[in-house]
């Protein structure tokens, strides 16, 4: 929240400045000048320096953002190599065959039989008898119990 009001306020100051010399020139171009020419550079010098400080926070909050977004990306692909290990260890703790373990992480990809049999070279009817052999050894009745198992050791829910 913090860094959104800062740059709402960001953007209002360059908005401000931005106006300031749009209004200046435009009072130059009819001949009108509501300030004498003093006043009008002092303000025109703010106005500047407004714009370029807007512009240093602006990049400081880009890189800012460019590093948090570094550090999650990183996070995110521990996360996913956490996942997988999760996987692993699980189908291990099953007993499921390499096959088995294959038509696993197809079936919690949420890929469907057939996509599946296709991916494996095999048909359909062999797909769903592993997928029966997996449900029983992981002690699920389908698909959605099954990922439940991954999502329970995943997300720790406060009691």
């Amino acid at each position: 929240m913090k860094s959104l009001s800062l740059v709402a306020s960001l953007v209002v100051v360059e908005v401000l400045c931005a106006l300031f010399f749009v209004a200046n020139i435009l009072s130059s171009v009819i001949g009108f000048a509501p300030i004498n020419w003093q006043l009008s550079e002092f303000i025109e010098l703010g106005a500047a320096l407004g714009l370029l400080i807007g512009i240093g926070l602006s990049v400081f909050m880009l890189m800012t953002t460019l590093r948090k977004n570094h550090k999650m990306t990183g996070q995110l692909r521990a996360a996913s190599g956490a996942f997988m290990e999760l996987l692993h260890d699980r189908f291990g703790e099953w007993g499921l065959t390499p096959a088995e373990a294959d038509v696993a992480l197809f079936a919690i990809k949420g890929m469907s039989t057939a996509e599946i049999a296709t991916l494996r070279g095999v048909s359909e009817g062999t797909i769903k008898a592993q997928t029966n052999a997996i449900y029983r050894k992981a002690g699920v009745t389908g698909r959605p119990q099954l990922l439940s198992q991954f999502l329970d050791d995943l997300v720790d829910v406060p009691s």
